[in-house]
Parts: structure tokens; C-alpha cells; sequence
């Protein structure tokens, strides 16, 4: 195993800050790192993509781990150190400099593949949801090991009937598990954010049978879009909803945070047809 200098020796010597632009908060404490890169299980030769590595603190890690890793990184002024990572455990870390909002994640990886990631908060969400969505299932990852804002997390392992429970939370369970990992208080990050966050890891299940995903974002869409109305009033413009919700005894007069992630997809099947 390479013996590498301390991950804040590595961002002194590059002269490296965390960009509040980009989203970036670092993390120096190696146990932790370690931790978080057990979470997916045994990595030894698995192909991991990790979304904004920065100076690569969980990157050692996963390399440590005997993860093949691809890294997606687009501040340039983390690269060079990177680049000593990838020096340091040969064939193991490739580094693409790019927006991972924009690039096709399964096309860069070319094999199935776990997503371990301290992710950029303010990208974090909609990457989570471009890897939930989509008709293609199993997808190509094995597994989900994301970081969030401690809200976010909470948001997407969230049960029925209480504020927290929202269209994240049906998209992260109507085909997957997901479980609350790890929590991570903010003085474990450099500089410290204002919240706590945690880490979630998500598993994909079966698909249930005659339901489209793009009808189960639909329907998600439209009822906790307007969570605080009736279904007959959030549901009343997608085309069938309610003669769906009839059928299957579901009392409009509910709310879309009662309705159970089964129910949603109950209803996502009636209108799949």
C-alpha cells in the first residue's frame, strides 16, 4: 500500500481551498474516509465512479479499498493532485475533467459499476435523480453511496405520512432499497457547512411488473407538486389519474404524503397500459 503524505500536507502543497461555487466542502479525517468507502461492501477489483473527488480524500480510500475508480472532477486546480493519486496506485484511478450533469455516466464506465460519492450539494439531487430514473432496469450500477445534506438523506429513506416523505423518497423506493447509512456532523468537513449531512446507500430491487417508470415521475410529479391539495386537484391533470384512483378505492380526498409507495405505483400501473 503507497504511503501518502496527509491529505491537508497534499491541499497546502497545491495551494487548494474549497470553492463555495462549485459546492465543495473537503474531508481530511482518513478513518471516516475509510468507513464511508465500506459502506458498498468488498470493492477489491470493482469498477467504482466517484462525482466530484476533489484533492481525492475518499479517492485514497476507495483506491486503498482495491477499487478500480473512475473520477469525474471539473475544478482543474484539483487535478495535479489526482494525478499523484493515480501515480501512486497505477491502473487504478482514471480522471475525466468534466461536468458530470452532462456526461453519460454508463457510456464512460462500460461495465457494471457502484457510485461513491461525497457529492457537490448543489448538483447532488438531480444527479440522484437522473440514476433512479429511466426504463432500463436493473440499471448498470450495483450500488448508490451518497453523501447529502442531512435533510436531503432524510427526505429519500422518508415514510409515509409526514413532511418529509415526498416524491424522492417514491423515486429512491418504488424499485430500490434505500437505507440512512452513516451521519457525518459538519465539523468533520473543511471549511464546515452550516448543516449536518449523512449518507445514504441505495440497492436496486425488482421492477414491478406493468408499471413505466416515466409514468410512475409523472404521477410523482404532479401530486407532490401541489402536495398540500387533494389528489383530485394535484392528479386532475394527468390523463386517467383519477379514474385510476376510483378503481383502486383510493379516496381522492387524500394527500399525496399519505399515499404509501406501493399506492403510487399501484396507480402508475393502472395508467401504464
Amino acid at each position: 500500500m503507497p504511503d501518502l503524505p496527509p491529505l491537508r500536507e497534499v491541499i497546502a502543497r497545491h495551494g487548494l481551498s474549497a470553492s463555495k461555487a462549485l459546492g465543495q466542502n473537503f474531508l481530511f479525517d482518513e478513518q471516516l474516509l475509510g468507513r464511508i468507502a465500506a459502506i458498498p461492501g468488498d470493492l477489491d477489483g470493482q469498477a467504482v465512479l466517484e462525482i466530484g473527488p476533489g484533492p481525492g480524500g475518499l479517492t485514497r480510500a476507495l483506491l486503498r479499498a482495491g477499487a478500480r475508480v473512475t473520477a469525474i472532477e471539473m475544478d482543474e486546480r484539483c487535478l495535479p493532485a489526482l494525478a499523484e493519486l493515480g501515480e501512486a496506485f497505477p491502473g487504478q484511478l482514471t480522471v475525466i475533467r468534466g461536468d458530470a450533469m452532462k456526461l453519460d455516466h454508463a457510456e464512460l464506465m462500460d461495465e457494471p459499476f457502484h457510485v461513491v460519492a461525497n457529492l457537490p450539494y448543489n448538483v447532488g439531487t438531480a444527479l440522484f435523480v437522473n440514476w433512479l430514473s429511466g426504463e432500463n432496469w436493473p440499471p448498470q450500477w450495483h450500488s448508490l453511496t451518497l453523501m447529502f445534506q442531512q435533510e436531503v438523506a432524510k427526505r429519500i429513506v422518508a415514510q409515509p405520512g409526514g413532511g418529509a416523505f415526498g416524491r424522492l423518497a417514491v423515486l429512491a423506493q418504488w424499485r430500490s432499497t434505500a437505507k440512512l447509512a452513516m451521519k457525518v456532523h459538519r465539523s468533520a468537513f473543511t471549511p464546515p457547512p452550516k448543516v449536518m449531512s449523512a449518507i445514504v446507500h441505495v440497492e436496486p430491487g425488482d421492477m414491478p411488473k406493468g408499471v413505466s417508470a416515466k409514468v410512475v415521475e409523472q404521477v410523482t410529479g404532479a401530486a407532490f407538486g401541489q402536495r398540500r391539495k387533494m389528489l383530485r386537484q394535484s392528479l386532475k391533470g394527468v390523463p386517467g389519474a383519477l379514474d385510476a384512483l376510483a378503481k383502486l378505492a383510493i379516496d381522492e380526498k387524500r394527500r399525496a404524503e399519505t399515499l404509501s409507495v406501493g399506492e403510487f405505483v399501484s396507480i402508475a400501473r393502472e395508467l401504464s397500459g
